[in-house]
């Protein structure tokens, strides 16, 4: 492929951040269309469709933090001369196509595309059909932008497949496809890894997991449970489960005081059954298999364990492996809890909100790995290459 000059690449995305403010009332206009289509009822997926003014600076915001940063292509990772003279050097490189696929959020179209082209990858968009007039929409917007730079629209093309075209893209592409990022549930995750012949890099699932300590500091805890819960149940790290040890003092009184809370603002709290002897006009989880599941709603699991191991063998066992937190002041529980959950992220007395690129430095992303290979947490810019090694000779040949 192309390397294509930072400069020339910088101008694409200084198009495309002029043209996203010059064609609001278009965007809106499209986004409304989807909107019409819609069945308000389903909460979560409605946060997800809707662009507003607001997300649309968002969405400008984005492209000008992605074109500010370093162009993350042919940076030297490492450079060694051999006793033989060879001259060899690491470098990034660019992966070459990516495709990703999406539900709902038309600002994916946005952050997908910008980060992709910056690392100088092509990338097939394959958004939901419940977001088709916005996607399209914005990606006509892309299109004038690499136009305006004398450069192929082939660089962002979006697909408008249904489920047996999908099927049949993932097996015979148009041409050789290098990375595959579903973003979804875990039924997208599996159609994906089905159907595709190349990396499939897993993205989206949330199931994130809290745990209280016997060392929390019980208010900081209930205010972390309620943002993680409650600011917004369409994002992938939101707030799913939580865990308490029955060893907290007031364990009863707290238990209580907890239940009250999420009620109050609107949270349906099933309960296990060392709760349940508590809390016995809450709901009991009938199927252990609920604590697998991501809710993407008003909707949280509240369980009891006896110890730090019993909390950390819990969500090992049942978290998505994004995003889990545990409340307390003990620093070596702490630690041990970081060290041994299985997660992207870990985090000691903060929300799993924060589970997010922007909020963790890296800017734009185009999804959350959950996979350890190549990377884990939220892909950015520099996580959008790959390496190269150039070996420099004289003649040499291997004996």
């Amino acid at each position: 492929m192309k390397l294509l000059s930072t400069t020339i690449k910088n101008n694409v995305l200084q198009s495309m951040e002029r043209l996203l403010d010059e064609n609001r009332m278009a965007i809106l206009k499209a986004n409304k269309q989807d909107l019409d289509q819609f069945d308000l009822e389903d909460q979560a997926m409605y946060d997800r469709l809707i662009v507003t003014n607001a997300k649309i600076d968002a969405m400008i915001t984005s492209i000008k933090e992605v074109r500010s940063q370093e162009d993350p292509v042919g940076q030297t990772i490492s450079s060694q001369k051999l006793e033989n003279g060879l001259d060899i050097t690491n470098k990034t490189a660019p992966f070459g196509t990516i495709m990703i696929i999406y539900e709902s959020r038309p600002d994916v179209t946005i952050e997908a595309a910008v980060l992709a082209f910056k690392a100088n990858n092509k990338i097939y968009l394959k958004g939901g059909k419940e977001a088709l007039h916005s996607n399209k929409a914005l990606t006509n917007l892309w299109h004038r932008a690499l136009e305006e730079n004398n450069l192929s629209t082939n660089y962002i093309q979006q697909l408008v497949l249904n489920r047996q075209e999908t099927q049949q893209f993932l097996m015979n592409p148009p041409e050789k496809l290098d990375l595959i990022v579903p973003r979804g549930g875990e039924r997208l995750i599996a159609f994906v890894k089905q159907h595709a012949n190349c990396a499939v890099l897993v993205s989206g699932r949330g199931n994130n997991f809290l745990f209280i300590d016997e060392d929390a500091n019980w208010e900081q805890s209930v205010q972390v449970i309620l943002n993680a819960k409650t600011a917004k149940i369409s994002a992938c790290n939101a707030l799913d489960k939580i865990l308490i040890s029955s060893n907290i003092e007031d364990y009863a009184h707290k238990l209580k005081d907890l239940y009250k809370l999420l009620s109050a603002n609107g949270v349906e709290t099933l309960v296990d059954s060392k709760v349940n002897e508590f809390l016995t006009e809450a709901d009991p989880i009938e199927d252990p298999k609920i604590w697998k599941e991501e809710f993407l709603a008003m909707k949280c699991c509240l369980g009891a364990v006896d110890s730090l191991n019993g909390a950390i063998e819990k969500i090992n066992h049942n978290s998505g492996g994004h995003s889990a937190t545990i409340m307390t002041k003990n620093k070596e529980n702490a630690l041990q809890f970081m060290e041994e959950v299985d997660c992207a992220a870990v985090y000691q007395n903060a929300s799993t909100r924060f589970t997010d690129g922007g909020q963790m430095g890296v800017g734009a992303e185009l999804a959350i790995s959950t996979d350890k290979l190549h990377h884990r947490g939220p892909l950015g810019l520099k996580q959008l290459v790959t390496n190269k090694y150039y070996i420099f000779g004289d003649g040499q040949i291997r004996a």
